[in-house]
């Protein structure tokens, strides 16, 4: 339990009561993937009441992203379908946020270019999905485990991908604009790292 991230902590409790409910795992996955959605669609209107709006759905829909995994286990209810959704909804739900994010300062800092980053970000967070599929893949033939999800940087019950829950209050503080640019480079050299792993660990299989 001490290694579990806070957020991740959190959601175990939340779900108790839905333990012996009808609401599924792939239910909250799909309601996931609505919330990103919806959250960075309101983003690309330019319009800050909205954005403030869209950041918080947005925020909510990734912290609700921790209730799926938790209730399957809980319920013993966890199967494939369920694991290739949640990082399908995961890498959908980026990919809408950093392109919605390009279009909607399409005419800020970067002028068009930040649409261009902005698919950029997005074709990173979803090349991640099946480059973390072929990683979980290697995992489990290495330790002879199955649909075990990649694992973040972690520190004192925080993950590196936590830090998309300040996108709330940057948004209302003003500074969405800097944080796009960062977020959206990052997520690219993250997707460049993953492919140097794959590579990596195919030319230590190779003779």
């Amino acid at each position: 339990m001490k290694n579990t991230p806070w957020d991740q902590r959190m959601a175990r409790i939340l779900i108790r009561p839905l333990v012996n409910s009808p609401i599924t795992p792939n239910l909250i996955s799909t309601i996931t993937l609505i919330g990103a959605l919806t959250g960075a669609g309101l983003l690309t209107v330019g319009d800050p009441t909205l954005a403030n709006w869209g950041a918080a759905v947005f925020v909510f829909s990734r912290f609700l992203d921790h209730c799926d995994g938790e209730l399957a286990r809980k319920q013993g209810t966890t199967s494939q379908l369920g694991y290739y959704l949640d990082y399908a909804s995961g890498g959908i739900g980026y990919g809408a946020l950093f392109l919605c994010l390009g279009i909607g300062f399409r005419d800020g800092l970067l002028g068009p270019w930040a649409i261009i980053l902005g698919a950029a970000g997005a074709a990173g967070a979803i090349l991640s999905v099946f480059f973390n599929l072929r990683i979980d893949k290697e995992n489990a033939t290495e330790i002879g485990t199955e649909n075990d999800s990649v694992g973040y940087p972690a520190f004192a019950g925080f993950e590196l991908e936590d830090g998309i829950y300040l996108l709330a209050p940057i948004t209302w503080f003003g500074y969405l604009e800097p944080f796009f640019i960062a977020a959206a480079i990052s997520a690219i050299l993250y997707t460049a790292g993953k492919l140097v792993h794959i590579l990596s660990f195919q030319n230590k299989k190779s003779p």
